[in-house]
């Protein structure tokens, strides 16, 4: 599988096959595995290993190790597929209804009527063909209305999620 990881403004081009990953086309030994229970992950690249606390935020993940702290977006290349078909070519929006991509089912939602959210935000989680989709927002706003609930099954086109613009 192949992301897009973006840190502190870098992009990287990363394809994950089995327990070798390539970042920039240099290919390393790798493997990640969670502690149980915890927000840690193990990772061990090559010969080194290191404890990392893995969260996520609306932006993405914020990934801390060695007292440092990095805000990590990652889109794997489906989404940034979906992302291409259903990116806007007219002026800005200022307002959205965003709608089911595809059919699928209702995992979580990750945001509340009234939240403030920034354009690309992870507003819930739709399964489909047995995999997570995370919908974000397509712009910066206020929740105004969940039109969905976990354990819902959805068509295609439906309105999930209504984002007003943020009032001044």
């Amino acid at each position: 599988m192949r992301y897009t990881v973006t840190v502190a403004g870098t992009t990287f081009e990363v394809e994950v096959r089995g327990d070798t990953v390539s970042v920039g086309g240099e290919e390393h030994a790798a493997t990640l595995s969670a502690v149980p229970a915890t927000p840690l992950r193990q990772l061990i690249l090559g010969l080194r290993s290191r404890t990392l606390a893995v969260t996520r935020n609306g932006e993405g993940w914020v990934v801390e190790w060695g007292g440092e702290r990095h805000v990590v977006q990652v889109v794997d290349e489906r989404t940034q597929r979906l992302r291409a078909m259903t990116a806007s070519k007219g002026p800005a929006r200022t307002s959205a209804v965003v709608r089911a991509p595809m059919p699928g089912l209702v995992l979580r939602l990750e945001i509340v009527v009234g939240q403030a959210v920034e354009a690309g935000t992870g507003l819930l989680v739709l399964e489909a063909m047995k995999m997570e989709n995370e919908i974000t927002a397509p712009v910066a706003g206020i929740v105004r209305a969940l039109h969905v609930e976990p354990g819902q099954a959805v068509e295609k086109g439906t309105s999930l999620v209504e984002i007003a613009a943020p009032e001044a």
